[in-house]
């Protein structure tokens, strides 16, 4: 009976995570409010594309940097009160966000929604994540890419059903009270979510479930590596820059999605209004997101047949092709069709990795390296969302095409690294 309850209670706390990912995956929606930003403050206060992609670069950079430090202390803390706390710091991004708009104050948008937010953000994701792997070491493909798929599909969440709605609600004037309302949502949704948080018994394991390679030596091993000397291993600096190169290429595409569909449908159809433009880049945040979360769930899964390291290089692979179609085409419904399976193979790496580091660095350092592996997303965030906005801002009219080859430059750095990456255990070398 005790088996059977602590099974049901795995998948509801798996089901909780992803419910506290949809929310914190809403941050992906940002392309929605970029133009809408960039239009209503550029022409009064020089508001500029890559002045207002620092919002979300913040976000991202503050993610990735708190997640590392939350990896590590997530033991000490405990996942109910880290996930809470950042439930909550998200949801004090978005007030602050709606306060920072209300007097026109970039800074205090970088202040709040980036790092405050950004900060929750990052609490939040690393917690789910390194909590689900536990209470499934059976299905670890499987389980965290089904976590991680609610951050994907956060994006979908926001452009096709709060964000309308809110902006219906309030007459579509101001995003002010748009965030406040966002702010009050998250406060519910988010912290009541991370409350299920919780890690399983100690020495807990599935009916039927043996751990492969757990012999004395194999535990021994594992306990003899701290989480630094693993960080600092070559190993580790391999699986970053691999990361690093795959963020980076699909997080241009998210931060700039509709802008850049934009763009290409104005270049096709000049006499398309604002508002139809708007939507159709909307459309697309979407259908892409929705990629994005399935993606963190089919490759998930996939690793676990093929491998995670074959996993990456199919990724890595498929994303060259399709970025060098994209550079060459500069059709807007191409780009459309390409920029989903950009996200689909964006969201498999974020499916992929935390198998990968369990695999290679064993559970009892999972957290602490997961986290540490996330400032790669830090990295990206700023280096992909900069290069489309300088390019934008620079070259408008060659701004796609440059992003595309850009992109794709960083994945074939990706790829010839992920020739050397390797699924064998990580051990201790004196």
């Amino acid at each position: 009976m005790a088996d059977k309850a602590q099974t049901a209670n795995r998948w509801l706390i798996a089901a909780m995570g992803v419910v506290l990912m949809l929310c914190l995956g809403t941050v992906y929606a940002w392309s929605f409010f970029q133009d809408l930003l960039v239009r209503q403050f550029k022409a009064d206060f020089g508001w500029s594309n890559s002045e207002v992609a620092w919002i979300f670069s913040f976000a991202i950079l503050f993610l990735g940097i708190t997640a590392a430090w939350g990896g590590t202390w997530l033991s000490r803390i405990g996942p109910r009160k880290m996930a809470m706390c950042g439930g909550l710091l998200f949801a004090l991004g978005y007030a602050l966000g709606g306060v920072a708009l209300s007097i026109k104050s970039l800074p205090l948008l970088y202040l709040g929604y980036g790092v405050i937010g950004g900060i929750g953000l990052g609490l939040g994701y690393v917690t789910p994540v390194a909590t689900v792997a536990k209470w499934f070491p059976d299905r670890k493909g499987l389980a965290t890419g089904m976590v991680i798929m609610g951050f994907g599909l956060g994006a979908l969440f926001m452009s096709k059903l709060l964000a309308p709605l809110f902006l219906s609600i309030t007459g579509g004037a101001s995003l002010v009270p748009v965030f406040f309302l966002l702010a009050a949502v998250f406060v519910v949704l988010a912290v009541g979510s991370a409350w299920f948080m919780q890690d399983p018994p100690a020495g807990w394991l599935p009916r039927g479930y043996a751990p492969a390679g757990s012999s004395a030596r194999g535990s021994k091993m594992e306990d003899d590596v701290s989480a630094s000397k693993a960080i600092f291993s070559g190993r580790f600096a391999l699986l970053w820059v691999v990361f690093f190169c795959n963020i980076t290429a699909g997080i241009s595409i998210i931060s700039f999605q509709s802008p850049l569909l934009q763009s290409l449908l104005k270049g096709t159809d000049p006499t398309l209004s604002a508002i139809a433009l708007a939507g159709f880049g909307a459309t697309l945040i979407a259908v892409s997101s929705l990629f994005n979360g399935v993606g963190r769930f089919f490759w998930g899964a996939v690793s676990d047949r093929i491998g995670r390291a074959q996993t990456f290089r199919v990724m890595l692979g498929s994303g060259i092709i399709v970025f060098a179609v994209l550079a060459i085409a500069g059709n807007p419904w191409l780009f459309a069709v390409l920029a989903c399976w950009v996200l689909l193979c964006y969201g498999g790496g974020f499916g992929t990795m935390p198998a990968f580091i369990g695999d290679v660095f064993g559970p009892r350092l999972m957290p602490a390296v997961y986290g540490a592996i996330l400032t790669a997303w830090s990295a990206g965030g700023i280096v992909g969302p900069q290069i489309v906005a300088v390019l934008k801002d620079k070259v408008p009219d060659q701004a796609s095409r440059l992003a595309f080859l850009a992109s794709g430059g960083f994945l074939v750095i990706g790829f010839i690294l992920a020739l050397l990456l390797s699924n064998s255990r990580f051990e201790k070398r004196s």
